[in-house]
């Protein structure tokens, strides 16, 4: 059985074993109780077989190890490789680029760039967003990202969608979520806001006209930016939510360099899960991620579907 860990340190002396990689995922998902993917049942209805790490289950008589229905099921990468991927990917402030993981790890890029994609795609908390809205006081705002011009060597300002993607933020002081929208209009602002947040609430946000007749659900409480207020005369700001804005693009702009339009959302889920994790240590985000279920992606849905 793995050893208890206690610190990072135990965390990257494990890797270096496939076996007790396993043995550590097993003991995060199953708590030690093997449970069949397949129907669910647990571990009284299942025993060992001789190849390790398998086991078959006496209900269905189907075969399965931990990682079936995990997003590591059909990878040809070894575990430890994966566990140190997501190590790097999660402890570093602004992640990390397929291009240093692929050295890191000694696999080429593209599939540096698939391990990474897979990770990100688990990171999507909206249904947990929308069981457990926010309350209190929420700050709004929406910004945009990318919009080069040919020929031209500024990005281009202002809220056109034509060569930008609008992004929309929801923040509050323990967590945020960011939500790539068609376009900043109140038709597609208001009902996002009505469906995370509690009626009651405070909402803070800028002057920009998509958030009136929010009064009538919250308590709408606006900051004029173009009079260069950034804190009204009660106290309210929206410096949080403009704070994780510089965060995201940041580390679009300095590891990332270019996202496509459709991979934007996973990107967008990266760095709130980043934000909303930050009072844990590296370890423990570590292992709350390994713990928690995650689903497949498959290369041709993130190449094609998505």
């Amino acid at each position: 059985m793995v050893r208890e860990l206690k610190t990072s340190w135990d965390l990257k002396g494990l890797m270096h074993d496939e076996k007790s990689c396993r043995e550590l995922l097993e003991q995060k998902r199953w708590n030690g109780k093997p449970i069949c993917p397949h129907c669910n049942h647990s571990s009284e209805y299942h025993y060992k077989l001789k190849r390790e790490g398998y086991y078959k289950c006496r209900h269905c008589r189907k075969t399965f190890t931990v990682l079936v229905g995990t997003m590591f099921e059909g990878s040809h990468i070894p575990l430890n490789k994966w566990f140190y991927a997501i190590d790097k990917f999660l402890s570093n402030k602004k992640g990390v680029s397929s291009l240093q993981l692929s050295r890191d790890i000694q696999v080429t890029q593209k599939t540096a760039w698939f391990m990474l994609n897979r990770i990100r795609y688990n990171l999507n908390d909206t249904e947990l967003f929308i069981q457990n809205k926010f309350d209190g006081t929420v700050q709004v705002d929406e910004t945009y990202i990318g919009g080069r011009n040919k020929g031209r060597f500024k990005f281009n300002r202002g809220r056109s969608t034509k060569q930008k993607v609008a992004v929309f933020g929801l923040l509050t002081d323990k967590r945020v979520y960011a939500l790539v929208v068609p376009n900043t209009s109140g038709r597609t602002l208001k009902p996002i806001i009505y469906g995370l947040v509690k009626p009651g609430s405070t909402i803070v946000s800028d002057e920009w006209q998509a958030y009136q007749g929010l009064s009538i659900e919250y308590r709408h409480e606006m900051v004029t930016h173009h009079t260069k207020q950034y804190v009204n005369e009660k106290g309210f700001h929206t410096n949080g939510i403009e704070g994780f804005w510089s965060h995201l693009k940041r580390g679009l702009k300095g590891i990332y360099h270019a996202v496509r339009p459709k991979h934007l959302q996973m990107y967008c889920d990266e760095f709130a899960y980043r934000y909303n994790t930050r009072n844990l240590d590296d370890l423990q985000r570590f292992v709350q991620f390994i713990a928690q279920p995650s689903t497949r992606l498959r290369y041709t849905e993130l190449v094609y579907n998505l």
